[in-house]
């Protein structure tokens, strides 16, 4: 019988022989210096060129200032004392807001690793509604959704509004309504910081990303190059991709793009604006009573100093000192 140690070491030896047989039969030794790192999986649901481009948008009549929204009533409803009937009432009688909302970009509305808890500048607005309602911030069912799901969940009247850095336009009012602008937002574009683009104007022919449903992918009138356009799910693989070399630039809001600035100091925001980006809170289009209460509340908000103190608490320090709030534009 042969010892148990001396077995294990001749069948070793017999392994190590059939591996080299057959690593002789196909090849000869392998250059580990031509192999390369494997590439990085694309994110799910990823559009690259003409898929990526939002559709055009048909025409859009009474649309000669799309900001312009319903003026507030004289005075807001106590809390707790909704008008009967109205949609606030409805909301009240059901006990929560539920409010569509972002939890992957960091600034506006993003989910706190720490605590578990969604914060940002957004889902404060959302808080500070909820308070007008029922005199509690925290009465709110918060459901995510990504950039594409904004106006179905508006329109299937599976949320009572949706606060996640919307752009007001005038093809989006025949879908949705807005609230008074919030915030001013303007489109600029995020590189990494060995880039040596220094705009948008720098990035033709080559990948740019912003997500399915944003209009940063929109081709720029007159633009005779343009970047190849890549469309994701959320921000976040937006940065992804970027930090792992899959795309050159991520076009979008700057409010989007300090964020990821400020998670990766190895990204730099180049070039002035490309569009202005103004931000409404949308409403189905029917909530007329619910756009002209929440007008109300921006508006108490531009004057009793919230605005001001959700812009220190949440994006200051990256966008620079407090602005003035948007002063507001009423189409009544």
């Amino acid at each position: 019988m042969i010892p148990r140690k001396r077995a294990r070491l001749a069948l070793g030896v017999a392994l190590l022989a059939v591996l080299a047989t057959g690593c002789a039969a196909n090849s000869g030794p392998v250059n580990l210096a031509d192999t390369g790192p494997a590439q990085a999986p694309l994110p799910g649901g990823v559009l690259i060129g003409k898929a990526a481009l939002p559709p055009e948008p048909g025409p859009t009549p009474n649309c000669a200032n799309p900001t312009a929204s319903l003026r507030p009533p004289a005075s807001l409803p106590a809390p707790g004392h909704m008008p009967a009937g109205s949609t606030m009432a409805r909301i009240q009688q059901r006990g929560y807001l539920i409010a569509g909302v972002d939890q992957n970009t960091y600034l506006f509305g993003y989910r706190n690793p720490t605590t578990n808890n969604l914060e940002g500048f957004d889902i404060q607005m959302v808080r500070d509604v909820a308070a007008a309602i029922f005199g509690d911030p925290n009465k709110v069912v918060f459901k995510a959704i990504t950039s594409a799901q904004r106006i179905p969940v508006l329109q299937q009247h599976q949320v009572d509004l949706v606060a996640r850095t919307f752009t007001i336009s005038c093809a989006r009012l025949q879908q949705v309504a807005f609230s008074t602008v919030y915030f001013q937002a303007q489109r600029q574009v995020l590189v990494r910081a060995d880039s040596t683009a220094r705009g948008i104007q720098d990035l033709g022919g080559k990948r740019v990303c912003a997500t399915i449903g944003s209009d940063s992918l929109a081709p720029t009138p007159g633009e005779a190059h343009p970047p190849v356009p890549v469309a994701v799910n959320d921000w976040s693989d937006c940065l992804v991709m970027l930090q792992q070399g899959q795309v050159s630039g991520v076009s979008t809001d700057n409010t989007i793009l300090a964020g990821m600035e400020a998670q990766d100091p190895n990204t730099k925001i180049v070039g002035g604006s490309i569009a202005p980006e103004p931000y409404g809170l949308a409403f189905p289009k029917d909530d007329r009573d619910f756009v002209s209460f929440v007008n109300g509340v921006l508006q108490r908000l531009r004057t009793d100093g919230g605005w001001d103190s959700a812009y220190r608490t949440w994006v200051g320090g990256h966008l620079g000192a407090v602005p003035r709030p948007p002063a507001p534009t009423y189409s009544n």
